[in-house]
């Protein structure tokens, strides 16, 4: 019996790949747009243009999930996904599975990675990762600001923001709030802006760690940034922040928390996976680590915060730039 319990401790993990494929494939399809009422397997099938056998025991595993609900021949969404899958919702977390979905092809080449240490080589769709960037930072904007604090800030950058959506968040509290990512980036914060109904966010375009940021602020906010790079890289973009504060600003850095030994929280550690897989340095950092590029970039009087499964630092600029 103890065998049979170890081995189904295994099974967990070399099956846990299905669920999250039946999830990614439904969601591709916008099963989950139909489902806000009743419908059969085959008016779904006939919506979709699908196979009647294949959507019906998409829909069974669905069922089986908890996703949906099934009454006699009719399937329907349940709360969770009506709340969280339905395009248009508030809280939509449909973009964040469709980026999972690409990342879901390049973790297929992981056995290629290992052998030569270089990024897998496959798909991208850079809407969707920025999308479903948005789809998360949308559901902690509010409680990543209330612990930043933005009490005598009245200038703030967002480097490497994305979406712009704690760019939104700034501008709503009255600041004025500066968007720094790259071109192609920028170009789908915009309109996640203009649908905020939000105005007056700057936007500079660049790369961060070869082309100048201008301006001078309060608040430098880099966050979930510093994985995508090297230690040599995370060092030079704090360095440059450093060089753009006002005296007395701060810097925040929101980052996946890790323990000191990177190998736990165990969910952390198999994003730090994802990144070698998907860049050519990154990697999940602890805080010792952040710690001592921070000291190393000027920073002082550095705090620590832990929100859900990632850790906001937030630190003083040094009086004058060589200064501890």
């Amino acid at each position: 019996m103890k065998v049979l319990q170890r081995a189904e401790e295994l099974r967990k993990i070399w099956s846990a790949f299905c669920a999250p494929r039946v999830l990614m494939t439904a969601n591709e399809f916008g099963i989950f747009d139909l489902l806000t009422e009743p419908l059969t397997a085959d008016r779904i099938a006939a919506h979709r243009k699908t196979d009647l056998r294949a959507t019906t025991i998409l829909l069974d595993a669905l069922t089986g999930l908890g996703l949906l609900r099934k009454k006699a021949r009719t399937y329907r969404n349940s709360p969770l996904v009506e709340e969280f899958l339905v395009r248009g919702k508030p809280s939509y977390q449909g973009d964040i599975i469709r980026h999972a979905a690409v990342l879901w092809n390049n973790w297929s080449g992981l056995d290629e990675v290992l052998r030569s240490g270089t990024p897998s080589r496959g798909t991208h769709n850079h809407e969707a990762f920025i999308r479903g960037m948005h789809n998360i930072a949308v559901l902690k904007a509010k409680q990543v600001m209330a612990i930043v604090g933005l009490r005598d800030v009245r200038s703030a950058i967002d480097i490497g923001g994305g979406p712009g959506t704690y760019a939104i968040e700034m501008a709503r509290c009255g600041i004025d709030a500066t968007l720094f990512d790259f071109p192609e980036t920028l170009r789908i914060a915009k309109k996640i802006i203009r649908q905020s109904g939000v105005k007056g966010i700057r936007h500079q375009k660049g790369d961060f760690l070869r082309d100048p940021v201008r301006g001078s602020f309060d608040l430098a906010l880099v966050s979930q940034v510093l994985h995508a790079y090297s230690e040599t890289d995370n060092l030079t973009l704090l360095k440059k922040v450093r060089r753009i504060m006002n005296p007395g600003g701060r810097i925040a850095i929101q980052e996946f928390f890790i323990k000191p030994n990177l190998a736990s929280p165990s969910y952390n550690a198999l994003f730090a996976v994802n990144m070698l897989v998907n860049t050519e340095g990154g990697r999940c950092y602890s805080v010792p680590e952040m710690k001592k590029w921070l000291k190393m970039a000027d920073f002082v009087k550095v705090k620590v915060n832990i929100i859900g499964d990632s850790v906001m630092l937030l630190a003083n600029a040094a009086d004058r730039i060589g200064e501890k």
